[in-house]
């Protein structure tokens, strides 16, 4: 079930730009003598910025509804795994909508310009890429992508600004800090001269090797076939970044089920549910909230959802472990229809299309915060035996019936 996902490497380049802010040889909790490096903190700020610039320009080039201001008339609702604010978000007016959008393409499109504005904008950037991942985060379920776009908005910021947040009593780390910075400014503790030397050589070779790969990574924001969420070398230490370049206007889902009849095809066979962690499922179940975290499995039904199985073949080696009731497979679900039963003897999909429904109307009256229409099978009933020669072919194992 592998897949990339963009924050990984994003937290890739994260994490090692954090390394080149930790002293070379100590580990004192206030160490002196350890500046941060300009280079490092403008390493942090080209991160946002690509992240910013790259997500709006992919949008400008995508999918027509960003350019109609029109997209997030369907976004909340057909997002990866919408959380409970969407269903609420999604039937905000048009008006609302439109400005959303036109805030968005404000955000990613010219408020990154602002860091090379002084301080000042360059502060305000900061506020803005952070109000707008809270945004991001009370809106949608994107894992930890959010949280993880706030830390090098951080780098916005200096001591001036920042310092308000610790207290300064005496004897604080603060006040600690104020008189490192004025003995440093008086000479009274030189910095040994060897680590200058090593400290400045780590910092120039950072900034050589960041300018290196950043010339793809620049060339492919100025291409009208821009790729988004890919890296250029096998390093992935700097990369580019985007997100939804397409909407998609309908919400398909997959609904896998399983039956303990002989018979697939009985008109009495009964027919029950496999119920995800977050991704819609049950029509009465609340949409949840999950960011930080990040539930693989669902992400990638909605993926599969949007073309089909023989495109997902990872789908039929689920539905395979389903039939023998895998403990470990079924440890990603939310629940096992066949739960202290024996196994299923088969297994399907359903296509359904799902819509929101609506606050206050007849569906939400009776529990319901999802309506949906079968829209056909996604994959047909499959048993152990229909799967021995599909498994074989491809070298995996088949499972032993469990329980």
């Amino acid at each position: 079930m592998a897949a990339d996902f963009g924050w990984e490497s994003q937290l890739l380049e994260t994490g090692f730009l954090g390394i080149f802010l930790c002293p070379l040889w100590t580990l004192s909790r206030l160490p002196r003598h350890t500046p941060t490096s300009r280079i490092v903190i403008w390493g942090f700020r080209w991160l946002i910025f690509r992240i910013m610039l790259g997500a709006g320009l992919i949008k400008l080039r995508g999918d027509q509804c960003w350019r109609d201001l029109t997209c997030m008339d369907y976004h909340y609702e057909t997002q990866p795994v919408p959380g409970p604010a969407a269903y609420y978000l999604h039937r905000s007016p048009w008006w609302v909508h439109r400005a959303e959008t036109l805030g968005n393409h404000l955000v990613e499109l010219a408020v990154p310009f602002f860091l090379l504005l002084g301080r000042r904008m360059c502060v305000l950037h900061g506020v803005l890429q952070i109000l707008f991942q809270v945004i991001l985060i009370i809106s949608g379920n994107l894992s930890f992508l959010n949280w993880l776009t706030i830390v090098p908005s951080i780098a916005c910021f200096d001591d001036a600004t920042l310092g308000f947040l610790f207290p300064s009593g005496p004897g604080s780390l603060k006040a600690r800090v104020l008189e490192m910075q004025r003995e440093d400014a008086q000479g009274a503790q030189p910095m040994p001269r060897y680590g200058c030397v090593v400290r400045r050589l780590v910092d120039l070779s950072l900034g050589v090797l960041l300018a290196g790969l950043s010339v793809p990574v620049v060339l492919n924001l100025l291409s009208s076939r821009q790729v988004m969420n890919s890296a250029f070398t096998s390093l992935r230490i700097v990369n580019t970044y985007g997100a939804f370049g397409s909407v998609t206007k309908e919400r398909t889902e997959v609904v896998i089920q399983g039956t303990a009849s002989p018979n697939a095809s009985a008109p009495d066979a009964v027919w029950e549910e496999y119920e995800f962690k977050c991704k819609p499922g049950a029509l009465t179940r609340r949409p949840c909230l999950i960011s930080p975290y990040h539930h693989r499995l669902d992400w990638l039904m909605w993926f599969a959802a949007l073309q089909t199985y023989e495109q997902h073949e990872w789908l039929i080696h689920l539905a395979g472990r389903l039939l023998a009731n895998d403990a470990e497979i079924l440890s990603l679900l939310a629940s096992n229809p066949f739960e202290g039963r024996a196994p299923p003897r088969w297994v399907r999909a359903e296509h359904y299309k799902y819509k929101f429904s609506r606050p206050g109307g007849e569906h939400a009256a009776r529990g319901r915060w999802w309506i949906r229409k079968r829209l056909g099978p996604y994959f047909p009933a499959l048993s152990l035996g229909d799967l021995r020669g599909y498994f074989k072919a491809r070298h995996w194992p088949l499972p032993e019936p469990q329980g």
